[in-house]
Parts: structure tokens; sequence; C-alpha cells
């Protein structure tokens, strides 16, 4: 058997000298990994455990050290998986392209590492994008542990307006306001794929040529979305995002030892990047500068409401 363990440092591959050439793959499961906690291990399991994975790229961007030596252990005992350790904490969307780009597979599917990989989610997710515009984005449809469908699942677009009334919760509170809500998880799930303005970055498939030609994930956003913008911008050139009901992934979500006050400020901050970035002209330049002061609170204070 053919395994092989690289580290990341200075931005650069080096295969350990023992390495094999690998074999041909189809399938890449990406995963970027950062003080994610307990739910790590049965999220790396259940990938490993799934017979549609062909090769699974585990991106280190910082682990506490019982489980970066995990990490390394399954790559030196699996030999589909291969660690990128080394790089320090570069944010989600710069490991992610790390992995893309060391992935050999014609097929991505980027992962959370606090998600639990179902059943026949990668098939269904690769089944949707047959006959679809590209670039084509597949999303799954995330669920909690209790089996209900996750709030951002599945979500509309996702506008200065749309994001403080949804953050807010007045889009839900108002009748006259909700046709601004982003998301749709408590619309009724659909038989088959539909088209949808975004899905959510927790586990979804995009071609490894598609990924190439968008460019990837902007890294200038740090953490959060960067999976939003991905879709706006498949959409932007001609593309087409795709929420696939049959593909099912639970999220436990809110796993990381990360402050989750930090986790939301980059939110808002991206969020306000994002905004700038697909403003058309400049009274939509200056809504999203004159709003985001407001949405980055919002989004710092959303934590706190939570625990009450």
């Amino acid at each position: 058997m053919n395994h092989l363990v690289d580290i990341v440092k200075a931005g650069t591959l080096a295969p350990l000298k023992d390495a094999k050439p690998p074999r041909a793959v189809m399938v890449s499961v990406i995963m970027v990994v950062y003080q994610t906690g307990p739910a790590l291990r049965e999220s790396l399991d259940l990938v490993l455990a799934d017979p549609m994975v062909d090769e699974f790229i585990v991106v280190d961007n910082g682990s506490p050290p019982e489980d970066a030596l995990h990490l390394r252990d399954l790559a030196l005992a699996e030999p589909c998986l291969r660690l990128l350790q080394g790089h320090g904490n570069v944010g989600f969307a710069q490991g992610a392209n790390l992995g893309a780009e060391a992935a050999r597979g014609r097929a991505l599917v980027f992962l959370n590492p606090d998600a639990y990989l179902q059943p026949g989610c990668i098939s269904a997710l690769i089944l949707a994008s047959e006959g679809q515009s590209s670039p084509c984005i597949v999303g799954a449809r995330v669920l909690n542990a209790d089996g209900s469908e996750q709030r951002g699942s599945r979500r509309g677009e996702v506008t200065p307006v749309s994001t403080f009334l949804s953050l807010s919760h007045l889009a839900q509170q108002v009748p006259s306001l909700s046709q601004f809500e982003i998301h749709r998880q408590d619309e009724p799930v659909p038989l088959t794929p539909i088209a949808v303005p975004t899905i959510s970055g927790a586990c979804f498939f995009i071609s490894r040529f598609d990924f190439q030609v968008m460019g990837g994930f902007d890294q200038a956003y740090f953490l959060h979305v960067e999976d939003i913008d991905l879709c706006w911008r498949a959409r932007r050139q001609g593309g087409s995002v795709i929420f696939q009901p049959l593909a099912n992934v639970i999220h436990l979500g809110s796993t990381s030892k990360t402050n989750p006050v930090l986790v939301e400020f980059w939110k808002g901050l991206g969020l306000a990047r994002y905004f700038r970035k697909r403003a058309d002209n400049i009274w939509q330049w200056l809504t999203a500068v004159l709003m985001a002061p407001a949405i980055v609170c919002i989004a710092v204070l959303r934590p706190a409401f939570r625990r009450h």
C-alpha cells in the first residue's frame, strides 16, 4: 500500500523520504482543522470509512499536541490520508486552498472538522452536479444532531439589508420583513436538487477544474464568509449553486475551543468586506460601508444572545 505524509512549511510540500507515488484518485475530501475539540476524531473516522473517499487531505492550522500527534499517527497508518502541518494558523480560506493545491482528485469535497459525513452524501453531491452550468457548487443538507435542518444549510441572497434583518431576527419577528430572511431551513425540503443563491460551506462539492478556474477561495477572508463569496462568484460567472437535499451531513457547530466572540468578529468583518466587494455602484458601496459597524456589532453580540 502507498501512503504519503506531507508537511507544509513556508508554503511548500515536502513528502517524507520513504513515500511512494500515490495511486490515482477521483474524490478528494479536504478538511481544515484548528482547535476543533472532541468532534474531530469521529469526523476523521467517518471520512476514512467512506468508500467514496479516495484521498483525504487534512490541513492542520493548529491543533493541541494530543490532536496533532493523533493526526500524524493517522497519516502514517492510513494510505489515503495526507497531512499538511507546520504552516500555522493561516485562516480557513488559505488553508482550504493549500489542501486543494495538494489534491489529486477531480472531485473536491470540502468538509468541516465538526461535521459528520453520512452514508451516500458524497455520491449524492456529485450526482447533483451533472448537467449543471459551470462553475458548479453543490451543497449538502446540513443537519443538527437531532436531525432537524440547520440554520444556514440553504440561504437566499446575502445583502447588507438582508443580513442586518436576519442577524437581528427582525425578518423573523416582523411579518412584512419576512422576504428579507436569508435562511431557508424552515421551508419545505425539496425532493430533488434545486438552485439556490447560497449553500453552507460545512460540506460541499466542486470539481477541481472549476475551483482552479475560479481561483479558489478569496484568502482575504480569514474565517467565515469565504463560502458566501465563492457562491456569489460562481453565479456571477454564469455557473450554478445547487442544494442537494439527499446529501446529509450532521454539523455539531460551536465545538471549537476558539472564543465564540472572536469567531463572530471575524464573521462580521468578512461580511463587511463581502458587501464592499460585491457593490456594483457608489450607492451600494456607501450602504455597505455605513452598515458595516452595525453588522459587526450584531455579529459580536450573537454569542451573548444565544446564552439567554
